[in-house]
Formats: C-alpha cells, structure tokens, sequence
C-alpha cells in the first residue's frame, strides 16, 4: 500500500535527461563523499596514537617516579664511599660533587705549601672584621678564621687551617663535624658508634684525622637501606632529646619520632650548631638543657661553669660562640611555618618524573634560578625582588651588629684601662668583665651564624640590641654607675667662692 508521498514520488516526472527552459543541460551533482571516509579514519588514528601516547608518558612516568632510583649495587651499613651510592643515585652524586665549586665568590688563589696544599681558599672574616679579632684576642679564631665553603672543603679547610695546628692541641672532637663519622665510629668503636664517637673525642685532633678518609657523605645523612634521612651524630641525639625535654616531651628519640620535614633540618642541625666540649672526654656537647635561645645557652653554661678562654686583654672569661644555625633558624619565622633548612638550601627539583633535593647545597640567593626553586615556591614575588627583601634584612642586621661590635670594643677598652691604672674596684671589674661576658656571646653568636640575620631577623636585631645594652652598662659600672638601681656615682661637692668676694 503506498502512501500519498510514495504516490507522489512515483509520479515525479524524471527531468535528469531533459533541457532546462533555456536549452542548457544542468551540471552533474558533485561527488562530495568519497574523501570524508578516509578524513575520519586519519583523524581517528592520530588521535588513538596521540592517547596511547599520553597514557604510555603518564604510565612511564609513574613508574619512574615510583621507582626513586635503580639498585646498581646494594648499599651497606658499611657503604662509606660516596661514589658507591653514586651509582645509585647519579642525579644527586653529581650534584653532590658540586659543593666543590665556588658559589659565593669569595675563592682566592693562594700559593701552596708542604704545611698546606691548597689552592685556594676563602676570605678572612677576621681582616674583613677587625673587631672581631680583637674579640677572641687569646683564642685560636683570633689567628685564622675565613669564610665557610661548601661540603667538599669541610675536612681540607680544617686539616689546614691554622687553629689546628701544634699551637693549640686541639681535641679529635673538632673532626665530628669535619669528616664523614660513620667509618671513625665504626673503626674507633667496633661497630659500637657511641664507643666510637666517645673514642674520637678523647684523641688529638692529629690522631683522629687519620682515622677520616672523606668529607661529609651520603651515609652522614641517609639509612643506606632506606634511603631514609637519619641521624648519625651522638651529641645530636642527646641534645635534641634534652631540648625537646625542656619542652616537656620526655623520652624524645629523634630517629623514632621525628616526621621527616622535621628531618629535612635535623639532619643539618648535626652540625650547624653551638656547642662545646664537655669533661675530660672533650665530648661534643650541645647546650640545649634549658632550651634553644641565645639566653638559654647562656644560662647553661654559667650553670656548669663553662669558661672557653681568658680574654687577653681584659681578663675576662668568656665563650665562644660555633655556628648556631639551627638555634637561629628555630627562632624565625620560617621554623614557624614548618620550612626546613632543605626547603631552602637543597630545593626541589625535577629531572624528568623524578623529584630531587639538590645536593649541591648552596645559598638560594646563589642564583635567579635557585631563587625561584626555593623562595617563589611560597613568595608570589620575583627573583629580583626577592633578591632587594633579603639584602634589606641582612643589611639591617649589619647596622645593628656594627653598633653592637663598637660598644663591646669599647667595653674592653675600658676594663683593661681600668684594669691597669686602677681607676675601678675590684668588684667594679668583676662586674664589668661579666658584662663583656654576656655581650660579647651574644655579638660573637651573631656573627658567627652564617644566616646574616635572615635565618630569624627580628630575634637577631633584637639580641644585638640587649648585647649593645650589656656592653654600655659594664662601661657605666666602670664610671661608678650602680646599674642596676639606676644610680650614678655621688658628684663630689663644688667649692664655691664667697658672694662678697
């Protein structure tokens, strides 16, 4: 049956052959399907290809990121040889290499010697800063005293500097934070590295370097099974446990408990640090029984009776400061904010899927790149601005140390005037000397941590100001001032003339 428009198809005249009305015949209708097939079987193709491939990269990818890195050798407890781990970890070897080179500028070119072979080595902190000479006059640092250089120059820079050599007989305690520890330890002690690290501590310092075949190494920081950070240093597991303790949390065992941000500056604080050595045993101790602050050290020591020389000059007996970072860095704003002194001196990076420490551990402000792989992670800002905001920390900070410096280099001035024409009580010096005691910690503390004041730049600025305080009061108890009263000395009485003279 059909419908009306089969009917009405059906009935359709077929014009295909027929002229149109003005005689000419219509074109024959285009062939416009034939190519679209093969378009969509391309477009199709590419595309498969384009998804296989992109599913293929992402697969890869996770794969090469899941695996952290291709066992070439098995790694020991006995692994001591950073080339070793190298083969394993080539990124970060190489990277590791690097802390050889010069990223600061402050190489210069020296001629060497049979006492000392090196080629170069860094500016003097004690020509550049004369005060500060003056400060440990009868101390070792007041005979040699430069620049830090990166990881590689660690154990040279020691063997050869000359606050090690015969004058001083210095402890094997210095090499705790010199060489790579594990291997002493483990030659000195057994296997027993609390034995080991007390048996370096009780040799000369000559006598402990020949025990040390490196400079820091992959073992000083990475478990060789896990590859996880962990901590190898003694003094620092003990110290922690007894700031954490002053905390209130007993018990602390920082290879147990600690998370592994907390690592990623635990394991520095090894040794960027202050410290001392305790007893007989000359055994590396950090102060840390009262807490982590420039006055809780202080406060430490004058509850031991720790003296580190007689100054001098004055005769005082006062401290000397190491490099506390870490007690620094504890007090800023970053330790706040849980960013670790990795977070900034070993940046992430990428190569490939892989995510990297970079191992060549330098300043961030090495660079514009560094720069932007560690501080404009968090900073929404530039490399250059960034680069302005730290100079204009750090040079405040310098404002506030040269104050500091002049008023504590005034301090000894007086005492060993007061001293020597005997212008000043005995008590007065005795008070006096403490003074320079407490003033001369504090600017030494500064100076001798190697943030410029950026790793905690209000509490710097801040504890300079008390130094600056302590050195002008020990300078009033000189003239007679009762300080602590607010009490000048009596003004010897005026005669005056008569009024009818």
């Amino acid at each position: 049956m059909s419908t009306e428009k089969d009917d009405a198809t059906m009935d359709s005249p077929d014009h295909s052959d027929t002229a149109t009305g003005d005689g000419e015949t219509p074109a024959a209708p285009r062939r416009r399907g034939k190519w679209v097939p093969a378009l969509v079987l391309v477009t199709v193709a590419v595309a498969a290809a384009a998804v296989t491939w992109v599913l293929t990269t992402i697969f890869a990818h996770k794969q090469e990121s899941a695996a952290s890195f291709t066992e070439v050798v098995e790694l020991t407890d006995t692994s001591y040889d950073p080339a070793i781990w190298g083969q394993n970890f080539p990124i970060q070897y190489e990277q590791f290499r690097k802390t050889i080179e010069d990223t600061d500028g402050d190489f210069i070119a020296v001629t060497p010697t049979a006492d000392d072979p090196r080629e170069y080595h860094t500016i003097s902190r004690i020509e550049s800063e004369t005060r500060a000479q003056r400060m440990w006059r009868g101390y070792a640092f007041a005979v040699d005293y430069t620049e830090p250089r990166g990881h590689e120059w660690a154990l040279d820079d020691q063997r050869y500097t000359e606050r090690t050599d015969e004058r001083f007989n210095q402890p094997g305690t210095c090499l705790n934070c010199h060489a790579s520890m594990p291997e002493v330890y483990d030659e000195l002690g057994d296997g027993d590295r609390q034995a080991g690290f007390d048996a370096v501590n009780a040799l000369s310092y000559d006598e402990a370097y020949e025990h040390a075949s490196s400079s820091i190494a992959c073992i000083d920081c990475h478990d060789p099974q896990t590859m996880e950070l962990t901590i190898t240093r003694p003094a620092f597991i003990d110290g922690i446990r007894k700031a954490k303790a002053a905390e209130g949390i007993e018990d602390y065992d920082v290879n147990r408990d600690a998370t592994n941000q907390e690592m990623r500056t635990y394991v520095c604080a090894q040794c960027h640090v202050e410290y001392y050595f305790a007893g007989e045993g000359k055994t590396l101790t950090f102060p840390w029984d009262n807490g982590l602050t420039v006055y809780d050290e202080m406060d430490y020591y004058d509850e031991v009776g720790w003296t580190d020389f007689t100054h001098e000059e004055s005769g005082a007996e006062v401290l000397k400061a190491q490099h506390p970072d870490f007690e620094t860095w504890s007090q800023g704003i970053h330790a706040a904010n849980g960013v670790t002194c990795a977070d900034c001196h070993m940046a992430y990076s990428r190569v490939g899927a892989a995510k990297v420490s970079n191992h060549q551990i330098m300043s961030p402000m090495a660079s514009e790149e560094t720069i932007n792989a560690s501080c404009l992670t968090c900073h929404h800002s530039t490399a250059e601005e960034m680069r302005e905001r730290v100079d204009g920390i750090q040079t405040r900070w310098q404002s506030s140390l040269n104050v500091s410096f002049t008023a504590l280099d005034a301090l000894i001035t007086d005492i060993t005037t007061a001293a020597a024409d005997g212008s000043a009580s005995e008590e007065d010096l005795a008070t006096a000397r403490d003074y320079q005691r407490k003033a001369q910690f504090i600017v030494d503390y500064s100076f001798s941590e190697n943030g410029r004041g950026f790793h905690a730049p209000a509490y710097s600025i801040s504890i300079l100001n008390q130094a600056t305080d302590w050195a002008r009061s020990g300078q009033l108890v000189l003239r007679g001032v009762d300080v602590e009263n607010g009490v000048g000395p009596a003004i010897p009485e005026q005669h005056l003339p008569d009024s009818d003279s």
